[in-house]
């Protein structure tokens, strides 16, 4: 896979997600990803992107101010 924005090759990794919300800030670590080698840029398949909204959403019901979680356990 060739990055978009730089031209560099994308490898399997996992990566850390961070999202900021009205009430909270979201850390999901261990995320599934391809990641640019050259640029540093992210890339989640369809499936992951779902499944990000999905731990976000069930997140952002919590009381609490900052959430992080384990992507393979959420």
């Amino acid at each position: 896979m060739t990055c978009c924005y730089c031209g560099g090759d994308m490898a399997e990794t996992t990566t850390t997600y961070f999202e900021q919300l009205e009430n909270m800030i979201v850390i999901i670590k261990n995320v599934p990803c391809h990641k640019c080698g050259q640029c540093g840029e992210v890339v989640y398949n369809a499936l992951v992107a779902e499944r990000l909204e999905q731990i976000t959403e069930q997140l952002q019901k919590s009381l609490t101010e900052i959430a992080v979680v384990n992507y393979s356990v959420a």
